[in-house]
């Protein structure tokens, strides 16, 4: 006798309800996406006892009849679908045909709908995968999904359930995202009897609908991604970066109006806005990816929340770039925020092109950029533990540290009455209008702007600056060096050895010269030059501890050197408490006033925060 035999068909839906309906967001998620896919322009879904109790979707679509709801109950029955060829090309959200019947044998399931132009409509009733009951009755056109007693006959699957208001988030993510991904559908969410979401048809724009979802977590303007690249479509919007730690901010991705999980998006949208995020924290808001269905796979998952992307190295790239560009964009605001710089008639901020100005005064303070003593080649990076290609150091005497000219001194030197108050700057380029206050607690500077006030972290400032000279240094493989006029000897640890051997070529390119002296023991001989003012023992230390790390480690070679860069910006900049002169933070705002990027330091710590004047004048409830 055969061992194998045919599962009854009961207990082969039950089986499937596992993989496709693992909780009651599940349910909720599958009747909405019919309810969609049936063209309605208005959905109600109404939860009962944390969705186990009672789940209602009505939908105005184009409903069923008699026959399609009986057929709808069968396995591997649907109306999306019907040939092998239209499979790589699936628009409609559902296609299987495995979620009612799956779902009506672990629940009581009531189907009541009517097309267009019937006079009556059909009833039937569905207990535990049993037919029970059908017939005509009357109806509003479209169709009523309702389920209750969820799990009711398979106890072992209900005790899993998590508490009511853990389920209930689960559904209010399903609802967000379906308000998200059709910004023109009406869809209103209650439970027990509450109304917990309520969106118009056929009013809101997607950026209503992110601003008022997002509304908790957003304290100023979004950050719009917009952009064409090859064939593919990016839109949508993004938590500005010192907003994005709230519990409840995440984001969202959408592929050709599609809710997803996907870690190749989320880490080139990360990615994008990488020297922006601070560390732990992860972009929010909700990005939208349209592109040809034949370059997505949206069979891989019973669910459908995940996908598969052809080329999905060149799509990730693609993402990185857009978001870049929507950072930009932010930059500019920012630009026209603090400094007043007038918007272009297209609606967008001009890239800053600092105009010729007269040299400065001899006391006024410059972002000096360090003078160059070992530079390596534009064309071909040496090698250092080659001693017949690498060039020798010159060895003249040290350069002088290159930290910006600030007064470290406890108070300022006198200078009279002329000091008395902070000296206006009218603005550095054309358009301008902002003045410099003065220094706040030797660490902010405050910045007088059109509509309030100012308030800039000195060190995160310049340390931004700082990182983006460094950047363009090392990208033009001009990134200066400091000989040392007395070379210094160390010993290494294999481990050590090994990264000098293996990342030789990149630590060459930042103007650090380490030379093979035999055995694990080597030769400092330059040091990168805006770091001439620290030790070239802990300067070395540092780069070994970067590269040993876990974080170092996971990391590409393109955000591993960024990171480095950061480092070196972080420990040359301006620090918190040095004394600035009004000349030297009028300068600083010059530069930043010209900076492409600056609104943030590498290590994503806001650089300003803008207090409005109405926000002022609510202080003093004026």
């Amino acid at each position: 006798m055969s061992k194998i035999k045919i599962l009854p068909e009961n207990l082969a839906n039950q089986i499937a309800a596992g993989e496709v309906v693992e909780r009651p967001a599940s349910v909720v998620k599958e009747f909405v996406e019919n309810a969609v896919d049936a063209g309605a322009g208005r959905i109600t879904v109404q939860v009962e006892g944390g969705g186990n109790r009672l789940i209602r979707v009505i939908d105005d679509g184009e409903g069923m009849d008699q026959d399609d709801i009986l057929l709808c109950l069968e396995r591997h029955a649907t109306s999306k679908l019907q040939t092998a060829d239209q499979l790589p090309r699936i628009l409609t959200l559902g296609f299987r045909g495995e979620a009612i019947p799956s779902i009506a044998s672990v629940s009581r399931l009531t189907i009541t709908s009517r097309i267009a132009g019937a006079e009556l409509g059909n009833r039937a009733e569905i207990r535990f995968g049993q037919l029970r009951r059908v017939h005509e009755m009357g109806c509003s056109q479209g169709t009523v999904m309702e389920v209750s007693d969820l799990f009711g006959n398979v106890p072992a699957r209900k005790k899993f359930l998590k508490t009511a208001r853990t389920e209930l988030a689960h559904i209010d993510e399903i609802i967000i995202n379906s308000a998200l991904a059709m910004p023109q559908l009406g869809l209103t969410y209650t439970v027990d009897g509450r109304d917990i979401w309520s969106f118009a048809a056929g009013v809101d724009t997607l950026a209503c609908r992110v601003q008022r979802i997002m509304a908790r977590q957003l304290k100023s303007e979004l950050i719009q991604v917009d952009g064409q690249l090859a064939d593919l479509l990016i839109h949508g919007y993004l938590l500005p970066p010192d907003e994005a730690a709230a519990a409840a901010a995440r984001l969202r991705i959408f592929v050709n109006r599609r809710a997803i999980r996907d870690r190749m998006i989320t880490h080139a949208v990360a990615e994008g806005m990488h020297n922006f995020l601070m560390k732990g924290r992860r972009p929010a808001g909700a990005v939208f990816l349209e592109l040809d269905p034949e370059r997505v796979d949206v069979n891989v998952h019973p669910t459908k929340e995940e996908i598969r992307f052809h080329q999905s190295h060149n799509i990730h790239q693609q993402v990185v770039e857009a978001i870049g560009r929507a950072m930009q964009g932010h930059q500019r605001r920012m630009q026209h925020a603090v400094f007043g710089r007038p918007a272009a008639p297209d609606g967008n901020f001009p890239q800053s092109r600092p105009r010729e100005q007269p040299p400065p005064p001899a006391s006024a303070w410059q972002l000096r950029e360090p003078s160059p003593v070992v530079q390596p080649g534009k064309t071909q990076v040496p090698l250092p533990f080659a001693a017949s290609k690498l060039p020798e150091p010159a060895t003249a005497g040290p350069a002088p540290p290159v930290r910006p000219a600030v007064k470290q001194a406890a108070a300022p030197p006198d200078r009279g009455e002329e000091t008395a108050s902070p000296l206006p700057l009218p603005g550095s380029l054309p358009g301008s209008r902002y003045r410099y206050v003065g220094q706040f607690m030797q660490s902010y500077l405050l910045c007088e702007t059109e509509d309030g006030i100012a308030v800039i972290d000195q060190h995160a400032a310049h340390e931004r600056l700082l990182f983006e000279q460094l950047k363009k240094q090392y990208q033009q493989l001009e990134l200066p060096g400091q000989a040392l006029l007395f070379p210094e000897i160390i010993e290494c640890t294999p481990e050590q050895s090994e990264v000098l051997k293996k990342h030789g070529q990149e630590i060459a390119r930042i103007g650090l010269v380490i030379q093979e002296f035999g055995g694990q023991s080597y030769v400092i001989k330059a040091v990168p030059a805006i770091l001439g003012h620290l030790g070239p023992q802990e300067i070395v230390k540092g780069i070994f501890d970067h590269f040993l790390s876990r974080e170092g480690r996971a990391k590409g070679a393109a955000l591993r050197m960024d990171d480095m860069l950061a480092v070196m910006a972080c420990k040359a900049a301006v620090k918190a408490h040095d004394i600035l002169l009004p000349e030297e933070g009028e300068e600083l705002l010059k530069k930043m006033e010209a900076a492409e990027v600056f609104s943030h330091c590498p290590h994503g710590r806001p650089v300003v925060k803008i207090f409005s004047a109405s926000e002022i004048k609510k202080w003093f409830f004026r």
